[in-house]
């Protein structure tokens, strides 16, 4: 095969492939639908972006009442934290837990899941296969 005939051929396959947008943003945080109800907010789509997170309600809801310092409870599909607070705030502390529990410090991919192995947290990834243990973080200071 010569090489004029190798490039005609790669360019032949090359405009046969289908066109793909390839984007490194697959993975969105929903945004926070908060509502303020006297002194409490209510997060209307708390299961909605812990179906999307692939995380436990629960370990989401720890996580945020720690962050944000105030008591809260999950009813049904929705979160409720004492206090009022703004969905900008809610979203960093959002982007906090993912950034400690969902994305693979590797690849940077949310495609992971947490496990207990004896008593520590393992983060695995399923894109890379790397696994490392979930840091207990301190908590924010503002």
């Amino acid at each position: 095969m010569t090489i004029g005939t190798y490039e005609a051929n790669l360019k032949r396959a090359l405009s046969k492939m289908p066109d793909y947008e390839t984007s490194d943003i697959r993975f969105a945080i929903p945004t926070p639908e908060l509502l303020p109800e006297g002194k409490t907010s209510v997060l209307k789509n708390f299961a909605q972006i812990a179906d999307i997170l692939n995380r436990d309600p629960a370990h989401i809801m720890k996580f945020l009442l720690k962050e944000m310092g105030t008591a809260g409870k999950i009813d049904g599909g929705r979160a409720i934290f004492q206090g009022r607070f703004t969905a900008r705030a809610l979203l960093e502390t959002l982007e906090a837990y993912v950034d400690e529990f969902v994305l693979c410090s590797e690849c940077g991919r949310p495609d992971t899941s947490i496990t207990r192995t004896e008593r520590v947290l393992m983060m695995k990834c399923d894109a890379c296969g790397a696994h490392r243990p979930v840091r207990k973080r301190a908590s924010r200071t503002s």
